[in-house]
């Protein structure tokens, strides 16, 4: 790698990401912990453009661009997945109208359901979350309609003809099994238009609550409905890393 004449020590930019202090940060390089442009840096008077080079940590990314955001955010029901909405009706723009940045919503889920959805002003992982290409997994807890057979599992794993073609889970576990309901968590890589609701009400059990609880490496975790979080450092390295960043 070609260092820059001019620019600024690759362990104070480490420093000022967060990776602890100077030395700590010299440690990591020597250790050869660290890469510029994808080659591993280990002398400590290399000097980078932190504007342009593109640094992983352990093979994690590091985002060193303060303008560049990426939330999670808790969708409530009834919000629509679109910043604006021209009906008038509930929108996502009115959850973050204390952000300065100019956010877009990567996916959507329908007004109906509730749970992770991320929002970002980095428009190529915005891109590649949302590519399939990238089979990015998105898990999901349904409550169904129905005592649910032993069986499911293995029929949404082989798949079930919707009318837009076959669809299919990676993972399906039941949570809770009641008398004429279930909770049940399934993981799934697609995206398509209420997916998971034609899925499940194809095998026989109509949703009557639907939340995602992760999309890659995010959780959604305890975060509040209508509230967001930051996603930085090493779980933004993380959300990076899935989609080859």
């Amino acid at each position: 790698m070609s260092a820059p004449a001019e620019g600024v020590r690759l362990q104070k930019v480490l420093a000022g990401a967060g990776l602890g202090s100077r030395r700590a940060c010299e440690d990591l390089i020597s250790a050869g912990r660290v890469s510029v442009d994808g080659e591993v840096v280990r002398e400590l008077g290399t000097r980078v453009d932190p504007t342009a080079a593109v640094i992983h940590v352990d093979g994690l990314r590091l985002q060193l661009d303060p303008g560049v955001v990426t939330l999670a955010l808790n969708k409530p029901r009834g919000v629509h997945s679109t910043m604006h909405d021209d009906r008038g009706r509930p929108a996502l723009a009115e959850l973050v109208a204390d952000r300065p940045e100019r956010l877009f919503h990567v996916g959507r889920l329908d007004a109906d359901t509730e749970g992770l959805l991320l929002l970002t002003n980095d428009g190529e992982l915005a891109h590649r979350l949302a590519h399939p290409s990238y089979e990015v997994p998105k898990t999901y807890v349904a409550r169904v309609t129905g005592r649910v057979a032993r069986g499911l599992g293995r029929r949404l794993k082989d798949g079930i003809e919707l009318d837009d073609g076959p669809a299919r889970v990676d993972r399906f576990t039941i949570l809770e099994q009641g008398p004429d309901s279930a909770v049940v968590e399934l993981v799934l890589h697609e995206g398509r238009n209420r997916i998971v609701r034609r899925l499940l009400d194809a095998a026989g059990h109509p949703v009557q609550r639907l939340t995602r609880t992760r999309v890659g490496p995010v959780l959604l975790g305890q975060l509040r409905p209508g509230a967001t979080r930051v996603i930085d450092g090493e779980e933004l390295g993380r959300l990076m890393s899935s989609v080859g960043l």
